[in-house]
């Protein structure tokens, strides 16, 4: 149990990163997780909303997951932050049986105002199912679990691949997440990725993939990632396109600077033709999020 005290919150500072499915060796054989042997754990979910998805409008997520024989109640609210990188906040508690635990989400400070009302309204409304293997790693002073995912979203009917790599402080300096990335990357073909389970799991329901307008460098990337995270889900290529033409937009972007712009510039040339990224991409992307975020730090 995260936490016992449903009046305070985790703030779960973490960097998501995509991953390949037909990379997944390229992780176990990376020097940083070589010899030490992961836990594995089958990690069975599901989420809910109200009819009316209040809590998706509101970026918040109420899960169930099963663990072994073990049962957890989890609530996370926003996600603050880009290029795979987010700072949010997070309570977790046991139960006893798999059924909801409306009376303390009540306590909880997300369902104080409107969203009170939509507790006793709250179904589920998505699965995910997976696979975890997961390192606790010791990274230039910092504890940090790595943890891949491997297994599927299912969401009104509709199904989505999960292989997906996450790094989560869990104490120290959220700038050894950054560079445990970038060590990865140097043989590992990942990028990153700014949707969460449940944002992907509720656009699949829907059907719809919308994107953010963008005007700064910081925008333009989060922009591309998303349409990224949207073509691999949707397998719709209005979604490549509209990332080819996010990454074209950032590599002439005016407000970089000239040790940026040739990092930018590698981005629209470095994705296969169905839109996975090379070593480089993900080198590239994560080089360039990093600097961008020290001039837009998280909330």
């Amino acid at each position: 149990m995260k936490n016992s005290n449903l009046n305070s919150a985790i703030n779960e500072v973490e960097l998501k990163l995509a991953l390949p499915s037909t990379q997944v060796d390229a992780l176990f054989n990376h020097a940083t997780v070589v010899g030490a042997a992961p836990l594995k754990q089958h990690l069975v979910n599901t989420y809910f909303d109200t009819p009316a998805g209040d809590l998706a409008r509101s970026q918040i997520a109420v899960r169930l997951r099963q663990v072994d024989s073990h049962v957890l109640q989890t609530v996370k609210t926003a996600g603050h932050g880009s290029g795979g990188l987010s700072s949010r906040q997070e309570w977790e508690w046991a139960l006893n049986h798999r059924q909801l635990d409306a009376t303390a989400l009540a306590e909880l400070p997300p369902f104080q105002g409107e969203l009170a009302r939509a507790i006793e309204q709250l179904t589920p409304t998505l699965n995910t199912d997976f696979t975890r293997h997961s390192w606790q790693l010791t990274w230039q002073g910092s504890h940090i679990e790595l943890v891949l995912d491997e297994g599927e979203i299912i969401s009104g009917g509709a199904h989505a691949l999960i292989c997906e790599v996450e790094l989560e402080l869990k104490a120290g300096e959220p700038e050894a997440l950054w560079s445990l990335a970038l060590a990865l990357t140097e043989s590992v073909p990942l990028r990153p990725s700014d949707s969460s389970k449940a944002a992907r799991g509720n656009a699949l329901a829907a059907n719809q993939w919308p994107l953010p307008d963008a005007s700064t460098p910081a925008q333009w990337l989060h922009r591309a990632t998303l349409a990224l995270d949207a073509y691999h889900d949707s397998g719709q290529n209005t979604h490549l396109v509209a990332a080819q033409q996010a990454l074209n937009a950032l590599a002439t972007h005016p407000q970089l600077d000239d040790n940026l712009h040739p990092i930018a510039q590698q981005l629209p040339n470095a994705l296969t033709a169905n839109g996975q990224p090379s070593a480089a991409y993900g080198h590239a992307a994560l080089t360039l999020a990093h600097r961008l975020s020290t001039q837009t730090p998280l909330r």
